[in-house]
């Protein structure tokens, strides 16, 4: 599950590289929770949680129903 997890970040990431971001896996939890790193300007962006929430989590949900939610940590 992880790497499935690792291969669909792979696809976000272009788009977080484009505003001088960028997004690591950190990992993925036993109660099904995806935790991820936002790194560059995404770090400290006002609209972080949104990212990870209307894009991140939207995207892993559709496609792996199994994913609980996704959480970025520091």
């Amino acid at each position: 599950m992880e790497q499935k997890i690792k291969d669909a970040l792979e696809q976000i990431r272009p788009f977080l590289q484009r505003d001088g971001g960028d997004i690591e896996f950190v990992e993925y939890t036993e109660d099904n929770i995806v935790k991820v790193r936002l790194q560059g300007h995404c770090a400290g962006c006002p609209g972080a949680q949104m990212t990870i929430k209307g894009v991140v989590e939207k995207i892993l949900k559709e496609s792996y129903p199994e994913v609980q939610s996704v959480e970025a940590v520091q």
